[in-house]
């Protein structure tokens, strides 16, 4: 099974630097409430909805920290199976909220933003109270990382990146 974890910069050195996600975690996959939501998809798409859905999350990550490097942070992790809380979920619902930590081994990719989209993030991340409020220039604000595409690095890039944004 496929998750995406959304981090920020800090938070993948720190995973990094660890060797695994603590857990409680919160992850995005392709969940029953997802592929009803969007029956006309197929694997490849739902996997890219989930994915987007974890970039989203990064977003609100970002927002909650000052500190953070305004670019977004997703992990493309691999088990065989999860142990999730229960809750209610929406339908197109991708969330997880694990209740045991991930292994660094569990980790397939690294998808970041590059450098060029940090502005956008920015506007997005300072949108994100008023996104989560129904603003709709907000929501617009958010909606454009859409438009910037995650970088992709394989788990040994990571020691470079991080030193390239100062973090390793």
């Amino acid at each position: 099974m496929r998750l995406y974890v959304p981090l920020t910069l800090g938070g993948l050195t720190a995973a990094h630097s660890a060797g695994e996600l603590p857990a409680p975690l919160t992850a995005y996959a392709v969940t029953p409430a997802l592929r009803e939501w969007y029956a006309a998809g197929d694997e490849e798409e739902l996997e890219y909805a989930a994915m987007a859905q974890a970039a989203r999350a990064s977003v609100g990550l970002i927002a909650a920290d000052d500190t953070a490097v305004r670019r977004r942070v997703v992990l493309a992790c691999e088990v065989k199976s999860v142990l999730a809380a229960g809750g209610d979920r929406e339908l197109g619902d991708a969330r997880l909220d694990l209740t045991a930590g991930l292994p660094w081994s569990a980790v397939q990719a690294a998808h970041v933003d590059a450098t060029q989209a940090i502005e956008v993030v920015t506007q997005a991340a300072d949108s994100w109270d008023a996104a989560q409020k129904g603003d709709e220039d907000a929501v617009f604000a958010l909606d454009a990382c859409e438009g910037e595409e995650l970088l992709w690095y394989a788990t040994q890039e990571v020691p470079d990146l991080l030193k390239e944004v100062g973090s390793g």
